[in-house]
C-alpha cells in the first residue's frame, strides 16, 4: 500500500493519481501510418491535477502517491491486474509456467520491448530491479516488505536474455499479481548501485531525459509547483486490437495545484479535463453535465483507508539520543483505551452528512468493501458516543483533576499533542477539525497542524517526530499487498516502523497471519486468516479508521475507449484511450 497522497504496496492517499498532432506525426510507426481510420485517433493533450509536487522519480524509492503518479506513467511490470474481472494478464512477460511444488516460476519475456532510450528490455532488467534493488539491504524499498517470507526472499536468476526463473521458500499465492512490480532498467542504474549513490538518483532534480522506462509515456518536463509533461513514448511495445501503436494521447500534463477547491475552479473552466469529487462538489456538478459537456461516473466505495493513528514508537533517535514520542505521550498513545475513547469520539454520519454530502461510507474494517471476497464486515465497530468515552477514559485514569476543561492522566500531565495533516486536502482538513472538536470535548488539547503533504510523509516515514496524523493509505482487492504495512518490521507500520521484533502479542499474531496466508492457496483458507486480520485491527486500533469517499468522477466527453471502472478509474486504459479530433 502507499500514503494517499502513501504506496498496496500499500501507498498513503491524498492526492489522486490518477499534445501537436502534426509535429509528432512523424514518429508514428509505418503500420500505424498505413490505416486511415486510425490516424485521426493520435495527437492531442490529457490535463489532470495533482495538489503536491513529487518527492521522487525512483519507483523503487516512492512511498507516496504524489510520486508513484510520476512512475506509473513510465515504469511497467511482468504482468497486470485486469480491472474488471480481477484476473492476472500477461505484460512484459508473455507466458509463464510453474513448477508442480508452486514454488518455481518461470517467466518468458516480450522480446519486442525496448526502453524508451532504445536499448532492449532483457532478464538483465528483471534480475538487476529485484537482487540489485529490491532485495538491497542499503535500498528503502517497501517492495521488500512484500516479496519476502518469514525473512527470506526469492531467488531470481536469469535463465537467458527472455526468460527468467523465480525461486520461491514456499508457496506465495499472490505470486503473479505481484509481479506487476515496476522494473527499472540496469544499465541507467547498476552504476548508482555499485557506488552507493542509488537512493539519491533520479530526485526531482534529476534532466527528465536521463529517466527511461517502457511504459507508455515519458516525463519531459517538471517544473516545482507548477507542472509536469509527459510525451508519448514513441518505442512503446504495445499495439491496439487494429495493429496501431499505442498510446493515442499525445501528452499529459499534471498541474500541480494549491488544493481541491483549486482543482475544482480549474475544472468547472474548462482547464482540467478530470476531476475527483468530493461528496460536496456532487450538487454543483452533477447538474452542470450536460452544460460543461463532462459526465460524472458513480462506482462505489473507494479502494483504501482513512484514519487517526497514534505514534507508538518507543524508539531513541540516533542523532540526539532523545526518545522519538516524549515518554508521557508513549504512555498515552499504547493505552488501548484511550485509542478506543478516540475511536467512540468519531463521528462518522456528521462527516458523511456534512463534509460528503451524504456520499461517504463509515469505515470501521482495514480493507475497503471494494476489496469484494476478502472484505470483512464482521469487525469490532465504534459508535459515536462521548459519554462512553469519557467513562472509558475515566476508568484509564484520564481525568480532569483540577477542573480546568483538560484531563490530566494518572501522573497528573494535562492530555497535550499535536494533530497533523496535509494541508490543501480540504476535506481531510475539515474532517481534522470536526474529530479535534470532539476531542476537545473529552478534555484533551489538541494542537492542529497542517502540512504540506512531503514534509508529512517525511514525518511519518523518516524522522518520526509526530504524536498523531490524520491520513490514508491506497487499497486494493490482494491483503498481501498491504504486507508493507502490517507486517511489525515493516517500513510503513506507520505507528512503531520497522520493529526488531513484534512490540506486541497482536503484532506477532499479523505477522503470522500475513506469512500464512500468502502461502495459503485455498481462497476460503486464506480470508479466513484475513478474516481474523481485519478483527484484530478492530480490537486494537493502530489506526482508528474514519470514513471512506465514494469513487466519483467527472471526465470530459472528449476521450474514446474511455472504459471507467471501481478497481482501475478513469484513466486505466489510458495507453488506448484517444481524443476526438475536434478536441484536439
Amino acid at each position: 500500500m502507499i500514503p494517499k497522497g502513501l504506496s498496496s504496496r500499500e501507498k498513503i492517499i491524498f492526492p489522486q493519481r490518477l499534445f501537436f498532432v502534426l509535429f509528432f506525426i512523424g514518429f508514428i510507426p509505418a503500420a500505424a501510418l498505413s490505416q486511415n481510420d486510425s490516424l485521426s485517433k493520435y495527437g492531442g493533450q490529457l490535463v489532470l491535477a495533482t495538489t503536491s509536487d513529487p518527492k521522487s522519480f525512483n519507483d523503487i524509492l516512492a512511498k507516496e502517491t504524489s510520486s508513484s503518479l510520476v512512475t506509473e506513467q513510465i515504469f511497467e511490470g511482468l504482468t497486470r491486474t485486469n480491472v474488471f474481472t480481477l484476473k492476472v494478464e500477461p505484460n512484459l512477460a508473455e507466458s509463464w509456467e510453474i513448477s508442480p511444488d508452486g514454488r518455481q516460476w518461470t517467466f518468458h519475456l516480450r522480446r519486442d520491448v525496448t526502453w524508451s532510450d532504445g536499448v532492449p528490455f532483457s532478464a538483465d532488467d528483471v534480475v538487476f530491479t529485484f537482487n540489485e534493488l529490491i532485495y538491497n539491504p542499503d535500498i528503502p524499498s517497501s517492495a521488500r516488505d512484500i516479496f519476502s517470507i518469514e525473512g527470506k526472499d526469492f531467488t531470481v536468476e536469469k535463465v537467458d536474455a527472455y526468460t527468467v526463473k523465480f525461486s520461491l521458500p514456499v508457496k506465495f499465492a499472490p505470486f503473479l499479481r505481484g509481479m506487476g512490480q515496476a522494473i527499472l532498467p540496469r544499465h541507467k542504474l547498476e552504476k548508482a548501485v555499485a557506488e552507493g549513490t542509488f537512493n539519491f538518483t533520479w530526485g526531482i532534480d534529476t534532466d527528465p531525459a536521463e529517466i527511461v522506462g517502457t511504459g507508455p509515456y515519458r516525463l519531459v518536463e517538471y517544473r516545482p509547483g507548477e507542472r509536469l509533461v509527459f510525451r508519448r513514448n514513441p518505442r512503446y511495445w504495445k499495439k491496439s486490437s487494429t495493429g496501431d501503436a499505442l498510446p493515442y494521447i499525445e501528452k499529459i500534463i499534471y498541474l500541480i495545484v494549491q488544493n481541491a477547491d483549486t482543482a475544482l475552479l480549474k475544472f468547472m473552466d474548462g482547464e482540467l479535463d478530470y476531476y475527483g469529487l468530493r461528496g460536496i462538489d456532487y450538487p454543483l456538478l452533477k447538474p452542470a453535465e450536460k452544460k460543461g459537456n463532462f459526465l460524472v461516473y458513480e462506482t462505489g466505495p473507494a479502494f483504501g483507508s482513512n484514519f487517526i493513528t497514534f505514534n507508538q514508537n518507543t524508539g531513541v533517535n540516533p542523532k540526539n539520543q532523545q526518545p522519538f514520542v516524549d515518554p508521557k505521550k508513549l504512555k498515552w498513545f499504547t493505552n488501548l483505551n484511550f485509542r478506543k475513547a478516540v475511536a467512540h469520539a468519531i463521528d462518522k454520519k456528521k462527516i458523511i452528512d456534512i463534509l460528503m454530502n451524504g456520499l461517504g461510507y463509515p469505515q470501521d474494517s482495514s480493507m475497503s468493501p471494494s476489496a469484494g471476497f476478502f472484505y470483512n464486515l464482521q469487525v469490532v465497530t465504534y459508535d459515536y458516543d462521548l459519554k462512553k468515552a469519557k467513562t472509558i477514559l475515566a476508568e484509564a485514569g484520564f481525568i480532569d483533576r483540577n477542573n480546568d476543561g483538560v484531563i490530566e492522566d494518572q501522573d497528573g500531565h494535562p492530555v497535550e499533542f499535536n494533530l497533523y495533516t496535509n494541508s490543501g486536502a480540504n476535506e481531510r482538513m475539515q474532517i481534522a477539525a470536526i474529530i479535534r472538536h470532539d476531542l476537545q470535548k473529552l478534555g484533551m488539547k489538541v494542537n492542529y497542524v497542517p502540512l504540506e503533504f512531503n514534509s508529512l510523509v517525511g514525518k511519518l516515514t523518516a524522522n518520526f517526530d509526530w504524536d498523531a496524523i490524520i491520513l490514508g493509505l491506497t487499497g486494493g482487492v490482494e491483503p498481501h499487498f498491504g504486507k508493507n504495512v502490517w507486517s511489525s518490521d515493516a517500513q510503513l507500520h506507520m505507528w512503531f516502523p520497522q520493529q526488531k521484533t513484534p512490540a506486541t502479542g497482536w503484532e506477532r499474531r499479523i505477522d503470522e497471519i500475513f506469512n500464512q496466508g500468502v502461502q495459503e492457496l485455498n481462497e476460503d483458507k486464506r480470508k479466513k486468516l484475513y478474516d481474523e486480520f481485519q478483527v484484530i485491527v478492530s480490537e486494537q486500533l493502530p489506526l482508528v479508521y474514519t470514513v471512506l469517499d465514494s469513487s466519483i468522477f467527472a471526465v470530459r466527453n472528449k476521450f474514446g475507449n474511455l472504459k471507467p471502472s471501481s478497481y482501475g478509474g478513469a484513466f486505466h486504459n489510458l495507453d488506448e484511450i484517444y481524443i476526438h479530433p475536434e478536441y484536439r
